[in-house]
């Protein structure tokens, strides 16, 4: 179970790194706009799974308060994520949603129980000096406002990855989790749009579609990660997400990573496989 959750949170890493990628190929638009697409195709992906399921939208009602805060948490993640992805240099921005993992495991430590211990605690502040080798942020006087906002938004992320392991731990299948969140998303962004809507190219709409095909991909991946195993033996392999995001930007960019940010893979790709077998050996 737990091998099944470390493979689906890499596999969110990745999808999600590809979300990035085509956001920023979508150029210049509101982030709220872009929130809209991605959530748009998210929850239109969801609601096919769910009617061929044949399962359709039932939820438990017992869940419905932490479906609401999840989706509203992850809601504001998003648009502060996006907003720190358009006013600060992508590499800050990735910083700082790295920091989500760190809530998740202090916020799953203080409601749902799950205590860290020391070998897991460790592995989560190296993997994070790792990726401070690689990302490398430079935070400015100028850049204090976004980079709070990007700073609530891993905050926003890690506690509605957080009520993702609960409403698991509570029976709630992974689709019905995606759709409700996405479809939440969708509605509580649709009124700027119908007042602010920014007009876009085919390759923007495009891009933006694409952005949330992998999204989707990404949020059922999590979903599914976090019901598979404890936040605290699994969320410190989300840091590959750096490394995926630069090799995405060396194929599509040209961009080639300096040594320090090989120093920081090195780091991240160690830490991963100490606590993979950290997490064997106490498990056997």
């Amino acid at each position: 179970m737990k091998n099944k959750g470390v493979q689906f949170i890499l596999l969110s890493a990745f999808f999600f790194a590809v979300m990035n990628l085509f956001v920023k190929l979508s150029g210049d638009l509101p982030s709220i706009q872009k929130s809209f697409f991605r959530n748009l195709v998210a929850a239109g992906v969801a609601a096919v799974i769910l009617i061929r399921s044949g399962q359709g939208f039932r939820f438990q009602k017992k869940n419905l308060p932490l479906l609401i805060l999840r989706s509203t948490l992850g809601t504001i993640g998003i648009l502060c994520n996006f907003y720190a992805v358009d006013h600060l240099v992508m590499s800050d921005a990735s910083m700082l949603s790295k920091l989500s993992p760190f809530f998740v495991i202090i916020f799953s430590a203080v409601f749902l129980k799950e205590k860290a211990d020391p070998v897991q605690k460790l592995s989560v502040v190296a993997a994070f000096v790792g990726s401070l080798f690689i990302i490398k942020p430079g935070l400015r006087i100028d850049q204090i406002v976004p980079s709070l906002i990007g700073f609530a938004g891993a905050m926003a992320a890690g506690s509605a990855y957080t009520c993702v392991r609960g409403l698991s731990q509570r029976g709630e299948r992974g689709p019905l989790i995606v759709f409700f969140f996405s479809a939440f998303s969708c509605l509580a962004t649709l009124p700027y749009l119908m007042f602010s809507f920014a007009p876009m190219t085919g390759f923007q709409l495009g891009s933006l579609l694409l952005a949330g095909v992998a999204a989707a991909c990404a949020q059922f991946s999590v979903t599914a990660a976090y019901s598979y195993a404890p936040a605290k033996e699994i969320s410190v392999f989300d840091y590959s997400q750096v490394v995926f995001s630069a090799l995405l930007g060396w194929i599509v960019f040209g961009q080639i990573p300096d040594t320090l940010s090989f120093v920081g893979y090195a780091v991240i790709i160690a830490v991963a496989v100490m606590l993979y077998r950290h997490n064997r050996k106490v498990s056997s």
